[in-house]
């Protein structure tokens, strides 16, 4: 994008340790503006960047990219707090891969989303929901084959665990957050069980949390935090976890096409990570104050995922069916009651054609293609 800016890597060695030998040396040498990339591996430019900052407060001057979240980082003392402007480049969305700019979340917030009968649009396929999902987002792999695909993202995770672990965490084995990650993508979609990941990779409850934080600065997992209000005391209070990218998420789990048909719940939870990593990216640039969470109480009533903007509250289930049945489902239901007024409606997300209202007026089946087709 600024072809015209020198760049520096801090991947290049010699860079790196004059980084970290002069902070301040560094940063007053390098022209006007530059790109400063992998920003996480020196924390110390910083404070020696605010001073710059502060002397000449013309924007722009700097631009830091990297592959963890620069904010979330422990060695970071210094926020930026007032210098800097964050945007966050997560892995594709299915309508960035068409060239769209995707619209269903503006579409959405402003009721645009209603009743429709298409007798003349084809039927969503299956295989190509499939093929969506096993794709995920990443743009290096798109252009390969199954195959080879599957084999970039294992060895994306391993060049992440060899060069960047130990960047962003006290990690004494980087090797272990690799065999976590590899966990939660086979539970992926699934609340967070840190006893049972604990018992399974034989660390400290602790250590599982830290190493989970890790995988969050890195990008590659997202914590769904659980919705609730003071009136919901039996709402469970467990954060769900998502890996970030579905297609990194199959390979990792080694699901394949064949698990459309014999492994339903696996598919379910991938198809809904797919789903949520689709919204919450889409919020990027459509409406960043939304917050997304998910919905379960102790009766195992669940909304897969919960959308909240101010007190207005919409419920969104994600199904793999082509047919949606009447009920907008008990989840949906229990969601709506505890939210009174601020139920602002539900979704069924589904594999269909048409949008369809439910017995409950305020919830709409709405095609997954919508995602990226609006």
């Amino acid at each position: 994008m600024m072809p015209e800016r020198p760049y520096y890597s801090l991947d290049h060695a010699p860079y790196l340790s004059a980084a970290k030998a002069d902070p301040a040396g560094f940063i007053a040498a390098l022209p006007k503006k530059a790109v400063i990339d992998e920003i996480q591996r020196a924390p110390e430019l910083l404070p020696a960047i605010k001073l710059s900052v502060d002397m000449d407060r013309r924007p722009g001057r700097f631009v830091l990219t990297g592959s963890a979240n620069l904010l979330l980082l422990p060695t970071v003392t210094e926020s930026l707090a007032g210098r800097m402007e964050i945007a966050r480049l997560m892995p594709l969305t299915e309508s960035e891969k068409q060239r769209r700019r995707g619209r269903f979340l503006a579409d959405l917030l402003e009721g645009a989303v209603t009743p429709a009968l298409r007798p003349g649009r084809p039927e969503t396929d299956a295989l190509d929901l499939a093929r969506r999902l096993f794709s995920g987002g990443y743009p290096e792999p798109l252009g390969r084959s199954p195959a080879r695909a599957r084999q970039w993202h294992r060895q994306y995770v391993q060049s992440i665990v060899d060069r960047d672990v130990l960047d962003v965490g006290r990690v004494r084995d980087a090797n272990a957050v690799g065999r976590l990650l590899r966990l939660l993508a086979v539970r992926n979609g699934e609340l967070l069980n840190t006893a049972g990941l604990s018992r399974e990779l034989g660390l400290h409850r602790t250590t599982v949390r830290e190493y989970v934080a890790v995988l969050e600065r890195l990008f590659l997992v997202r914590r769904l935090q659980p919705w609730h209000q003071n009136v919901g005391r039996r709402l469970i209070r467990t954060p769900k976890m998502h890996l970030v990218d579905s297609g990194l998420a199959a390979a990792l789990a080694g699901l394949s096409s064949e698990d459309w048909i014999t492994d339903r719940a696996r598919m379910g939870h991938l198809l809904e990570s797919f789903v949520a990593h689709q919204l919450v990216t889409q919020a990027e640039w459509t409406e960043p104050e939304l917050q997304f969470r998910h919905f379960r109480d102790k009766d195992g009533q669940e909304v897969d995922l919960v959308m909240t903007l101010g007190a207005r509250t919409w419920g969104i289930e994600v199904k793999a069916t082509s047919t949606p049945e009447r009920s907008p489902g008990r989840g949906l239901a229990r969601l709506a009651a505890l939210c009174g007024s601020d139920f602002a409606g539900g979704f069924l997300l589904y594999n269909g054609r048409d949008i369809l209202p439910l017995a409950d007026e305020r919830v709409l089946a709405v095609p997954l293609s919508e995602l990226w087709t609006r």
